[in-house]
């Protein structure tokens, strides 16, 4: 067969791949787009930011220099400041732009596993998971997570044009072109999000545990991204001057203590992924008493990097991809303090490594070969091994349907919590304002008096829960005294 018809096949076969991947992603997520906004974040985002409600100067220019919510993402407030252009307050379409940034992040997926392991099978397993796993929803279905599908974005675009598969006889290096365009890519995926910081060194260790650079020639070649970084961490690091919200038991913990505390958290990541029950828009891990856990925990990471260290020669992509994992979880280990311990949506990129793994697994296992590259199989391997993905997608597709519907409305979303960690304040503060909003203040009241006597808020909490309350009671007050002359 000559080489144009071989890529004319080649391609058929690629697009016919991109477009099961779009087809289960739209059926995971396209209900999403008929939500409405939700009160965690989206006021701020959306509803009472000024920023993106002018194409004036003066707004370009806020948009280009100033933090919402503790974050600068000038990029991503570009994106929210198009969709109120075209969508006003409808949020419709806000979640419709949501969902498309997550196809187009599936099909990079594809591409960027495709082109790292030479294994169609693995690039679309992996996909096709990224896709519909139950993990995803809170940064698909919730508008305030657009940082996390933009920069997802230009994340994934930087990576496929740097890192490059490596022949360790004839080792091929890139173009300046690819470095230019890995550097634009970065530089936009920053914009977006401070996570993408984390970019550089992926590519680093890329560089010195696969291609078998030398690790000065690495280090050089990241001087620039890596300056580019820094710069961007220290712009949003003099953003966090507010710990308001949220939960804020775990700020008072030592380094070591969150080391600690992180070792069981990690455990808990990989068990969400496995099997996502009981997934919530927050949690509240334990950060004390927990010795035992911490421990068993501890050990059980020191077994896997003992065995991932073993085996580095022999599968070095084994190694980089956990060391690629931590580094995407990084920033949210609190470490550098934020006021949540965990949350689904960050594991939006983790999950990618994970799921690379897991279907390396399955097609070596099926195979019946050591190779990762694309090899003929028995026709009954061939379906085992299609029956079981087709299984795993399929069950992970079921699981995103039925908690979905979670984040429909504000309504939703915090009675859903309320299910899961009443305990939290923070749980208790939404609802109750989520009551407030709809004009049902006696509700709203009787939650958070029941919140104080049940919840244990510290001092912060307790302020703005007294502060609420009696806020409230005077526009009922208010109402009832107007209601007379309403009636006139």
């Amino acid at each position: 067969m000559n080489s144009p018809e071989l890529n004319h096949r080649m391609v058929r076969h690629e697009w016919w791949v991109w477009a099961t991947l779009v087809l289960i992603g739209l059926l995971a997520f396209w209900p999403s787009v008929w939500f409405d906004f939700v009160n965690w974040d989206d006021p701020a985002y959306v509803w009472n930011n000024d920023l993106i409600k002018s194409w004036s100067p003066s707004s370009l220019y806020g948009v280009a220099t100033e933090t919402v919510t503790r974050n600068y993402a000038p990029l991503t407030i570009g994106t929210l400041l198009i969709d109120h252009t075209l969508w006003g307050m409808q949020p419709s379409g806000y979640h419709a732009t949501n969902v498309l940034l997550h196809l187009v992040n599936g099909i990079l997926v594809f591409i960027l596993t495709c082109q790292l392991t030479r294994n169609r099978f693995v690039g679309w397993l992996t996909a096709a998971l990224f896709l519909v796993h139950p993990i995803q929803i809170e940064t698909v279905a919730w508008i305030s997570s657009r940082k996390g599908l933009l920069s997802a974005t230009f994340i994934l675009a930087a990576l496929i044009v740097r890192l490059k598969p490596v022949n360790l006889a004839t080792t091929t290096d890139t173009s300046p072109k690819q470095d230019l365009w890995y550097i634009i890519w970065l530089a936009a995926a920053l914009l977006s999000k401070a996570l993408a910081v984390v970019v550089p060194p992926i590519v680093l260790l890329y560089d010195v545990l696969i291609a078998r650079r030398k690790i000065s020639d690495a280090m050089a070649r990241q001087f620039i991204p890596g300056l580019m970084s820094l710069i961007l961490l220290f712009r949003t690091m003099a953003s966090q001057h507010s710990v308001l919200g949220g939960l804020r038991g775990h700020l008072d913990l030592s380094l070591l203590q969150i080391l600690a505390v992180d070792t069981t958290l990690l455990w808990k990541y990989v068990g969400m992924m496995i099997w996502p029950a009981n997934l919530c828009v927050l949690y509240d891990p334990p950060t004390s008493g927990i010795a035992a856990a911490i421990a068993v925990s501890g050990a059980g990471w020191v077994v896997v990097a003992a065995v991932v260290w073993r085996l580095r020669n022999r599968s070095p992509a084994l190694l980089w991809s956990l060391s690629c994992f931590l580094l995407l979880l990084l920033p949210v280990l609190n470490f550098f303090p934020i006021t949540t311990l965990m949350n689904d949506r960050y594991l939006y990129l983790p999950c990618i490594l994970f799921f690379a793994v897991g279907a390396t697994v399955v097609h070596r296992v099926l195979s019946g070969s050591g190779e990762n590259e694309d090899r003929p199989v028995s026709t009954f391997m061939g379906i085992t091994r299609w029956s079981l993905s087709l299984g795993l997608v399929v069950a992970a597709l079921l699981a995103t349907t039925q908690h979905l519907p979670v984040w429909r409305n504000s309504f939703t979303l915090w009675n859903h919590a309320m299910t899961q960690v009443p305990q939290l304040p923070a749980v208790r503060m939404q609802l109750a304002l989520t009551y407030h909003d709809s004009g049902q203040n006696r509700q709203a009241v009787g939650i958070l008096q029941q919140a104080l006597l049940e919840c244990q808020p510290d001092d912060c909490d307790r302020k703005r829960m007294d502060d609420a309350v009696e806020q409230w009671l005077q526009e009922s007050r208010l109402r009832t005294a107007e209601a007379p002359f309403r009636h006139q």
